[in-house]
C-alpha cells in the first residue's frame, strides 16, 4: 500500500443513485449484488451477527492472497506470514466455515497461487512454491522459485504476486523502496544513472519463465499492488497515485516498457535490463510532453481519476464467469483500498494498444479490498486488510462475497471509442427520449503533469460539446459525436440524464475513458 499525505474517509456520491421517478422504486447496489461476510474482524452491519461468524479467535485475517484450490476450498495468504486453507466459504449464511493452517514463518507474502501442483507466493526476497508431500494439508517442502532482486531493508519494498500469463510464465511486481536513509542506500545499486538511489530491480516487473529463469521485463513502477491477466492472456498490474504517479492507473505488461516511476532507471545498466538508452527524464511538464520527449515511457491503459475512481487501486480480477456474475463478461473489476469498493473497467486494442473505460461498481465493503478470487458460482471474493493505513468500513480485516442476485443493473456496459467520439453500449434498452438528447450527456477532458512530487491536479480541462446522439435499433447502442477529442487524455463522462425503457435512472452514470489514441 502507499502512505498518503492524508487519509481521505471521503464516500463518493456516484456510488449510490435511484431509479427514475415514475418507478417509485430506489436502486441499490445491494438490489444487484449481495455481499456476504464470511469472516470479518467485526460484525458487519448487514449480517446482524445471526449470519456471520468471526475467524478464529487470535487469527488476524488480514488477507493478502487468495487461490481457489481444485476441490473449491480457498487458501489464503496473510500478512502476518501464514497460509490458511478455508472450507465452506460458498455456506449461505457462512456460520460453519472451517479453517487449516498450510504454512506459516513466512516474510510478508503477499499473492497466492495454485499451480503446477503447489502453492506459490511472492515473499519479501524471492518466490516461493510450497509443496504438502503427504496430503495432511500442511506444507512439508518451502521452496525458493526464483530470487535475485534486492531487500535494502526498506519499509516500502513489497513483491507482490504470482499471477499467470497465457505463455505460462509467473509474474510478480516490485514496490519502489521510498526514502532510503543510512545504510539502506549502500545496498542500492552502485552508481546508478541519472543518481536514482534503489535497490536493484525495484520498481520492476519481472517473470519466471516455463524453463525457471527469472527474467527483468519491463519499469517504472511505484506501488504495483494489484495483477491480473485478461481473456487473452496478456498481463496488467495497477500503480497507485504518489511521487512521478499522477494519479491511479492499470497498466499493460510487456518486455522493454517504461511506466512513469524514473527511480527504478536505477537497474537500467543492470544485466538483463530490457530498458536501454534513457539520458534524461523531462519533469514538471504535461504527459503528452513527456510522451514525446521520453520514448521508452508509455501511458496507461486507463486512468482512475482521483477520489472520483478511488483512492488506491489494488487487485484485479477478470470476470471469467460467462455471465454468472452479471452482464460484464470478459471485463475488469478492480479492488479500491482507501475507499473499501471495486470499480471496473472495460478495455478495447486500438492501433495494437489497449485503452478504455472505468465505471464505479461496488462500494460498502467492511474493510480495504487488497485481493479479489472469483469462486465456481462465479461470486467475487474480496480479501480485506486495512493495518497500517486508513480505509472506510467498520472491520480491519475479513473475507467478504459478492453474489449476482440475477437482477440486470442500468449500466453503462461498454465504453468504445470512435473516430468522431464513443459509442456506448447499455446493459439494458433505453429511452430513445432521452438516450438521443445531447442534453443527456456531459463530458470533459484532462490530463495530468509528469512529474517528482506527489501526485498532480487535473490540467488541461476543457468542456467538450455533444453534437449528436444516435441510437441502434435494438436500443442498447448509443454514438456519440463529440467535439475536440484529444489522444493522451481521460474523457469524463456523465450520462445523468439518460433512462432506461421503463425509466430507470443509470445506477452509475460516471465513465472516464483514457484516449490513448484515436480509432482509424
Amino acid at each position: 500500500m502507499v502512505m498518503r499525505k492524508a487519509f481521505f474517509l471521503l464516500f463518493v456520491g456516484s456510488f449510490c443513485c435511484t431509479f427514475g421517478s415514475n418507478t417509485g422504486v430506489a436502486a441499490d447496489e445491494q438490489d444487484f449484488y449481495r455481499m456476504i461476510s464470511v469472516a470479518t474482524s467485526k460484525a458487519p452491519t448487514e449480517s446482524r451477527s445471526k449470519n456471520w461468524k468471526p475467524s478464529p479467535e487470535g487469527l488476524p485475517l488480514e488477507i493478502s492472497g487468495m487461490t481457489f484450490l481444485d476441490d473449491k476450498r480457498l487458501a489464503v495468504a496473510i500478512r502476518k506470514g501464514e497460509i490458511w486453507i478455508l472450507d465452506g466459504v460458498y455456506d449461505e449464511p457462512a456460520t460453519n466455515v472451517t479453517y487449516k493452517r498450510f504454512a506459516n514463518a513466512l516474510h510478508e507474502p503477499l499473492g497466492l497461487l495454485q499451480h503446477n501442483g503447489g502453492l506459490y507466493t511472492a515473499q519479501r526476497s524471492e518466490l516461493t512454491r510450497l509443496c504438502d508431500v503427504d496430503g495432511d494439508d500442511v506444507a512439508d517442502e518451502y521452496l525458493t522459485a526464483a530470487k535475485g532482486w534486492v531487500v535494502t531493508g526498506n519499509y516500502h519494498e513489497y513483491a507482490f504476486g504470482p499471477k499467470l500469463d497465457a505463455k505460462g510464465n509467473l509474474w510478480v511486481t516490485l514496490n519502489i523502496g521510498m526514502g532510503l536513509k543510512g545504510e539502506q542506500l549502500q545496498r542500492a545499486v552502485p552508481d546508478p544513472p541519472m543518481g536514482y538511489r534503489q535497490g536493484r530491480w525495484r520498481g520492476w516487473g519481472m517473470v519466471l519463465t516455463p524453463e525457471g529463469k527469472l527474467v527483468p521485463m519491463c519499469a517504472g513502477m511505484r506501488s504495483p499492488a494489484g495483477l491480473g491477466a485478461n481473456a487473452a492472456g496478456d498481463m496488467f498490474y495497477t500503480d497507485q497515485q504518489g511521487n512521478w504517479v499522477a494519479t491511479n492507473s492499470l497498466h499493460h505488461l510487456r518486455p522493454g516498457v517504461f511506466f512513469h516511476h524514473a527511480e527504478a532507471l536505477a537497474s537500467m545498466n543492470e544485466p538483463g535490463s530490457t530498458i536501454q538508452g534513457v539520458e534524461k527524464v523531462p519533469a514538471g511538464v504535461p504527459i503528452p510532453e513527456a510522451m514525446k520527449r521520453f520514448p521508452q515511457l508509455r501511458p496507461p491503459a486507463v486512468w482512475f481519476p482521483y477520489k472520483r475512481a478511488g483512492q488506491s487501486p489494488t487487485d484485479i480480477m477478470l470476470d471469467a464467469s460467462g455471465g454468472k456474475f452479471g452482464p460484464f463478461a470478459g471485463q475488469f473489476f478492480v479492488g479500491e483500498f482507501t475507499q473499501a469498493g471495486v470499480n471496473r473497467v472495460f478495455l478495447e486494442k486500438v492501433g495494437g494498444e489497449y485503452q478504455g473505460a472505468c465505471f464505479p461498481f461496488r462500494s460498502g465493503f467492511a474493510s480495504a479490498v487488497l485481493r479479489l478470487a472469483q469462486g465456481a458460482d462465479g461470486s467475487m471474493f474480496a480479501g480485506l486488510t486495512n493495518r497500517g493505513w486508513s480505509s472506510l468500513g467498520n472491520a480491519s480485516y475479513g473475507l467478504q462475497r459478492l453474489v449476482w442476485t440475477g437482477k440486470t443493473p442500468f449500466e453503462i456496459q461498454e465504453m468504445r471509442a470512435t473516430r468522431d467520439g464513443f459509442e456506448l453500449l447499455f446493459t439494458l434498452p433505453v429511452d430513445p427520449e432521452s438516450a438521443t438528447d445531447p442534453v443527456s450527456y456531459a463530458m470533459q477532458s484532462h490530463t495530468y503533469l509528469y512529474h517528482a512530487a506527489y501526485g498532480s491536479d487535473e490540467i488541461q480541462k476543457q468542456n467538450l460539446s455533444i453534437r449528436s446522439a444516435t441510437l441502434s435499433d435494438d436500443r442498447r447502442r448509443v454514438r456519440l459525436v463529440i467535439d475536440g477529442l484529444r489522444e493522451l487524455f481521460v474523457h469524463a463522462l456523465e450520462a445523468d440524464g439518460v433512462r432506461s425503457a421503463d425509466g430507470q435512472k443509470l445506477l452509475h452514470p460516471d465513465a472516464y475513458y483514457t484516449l490513448n489514441r484515436k480509432p482509424d
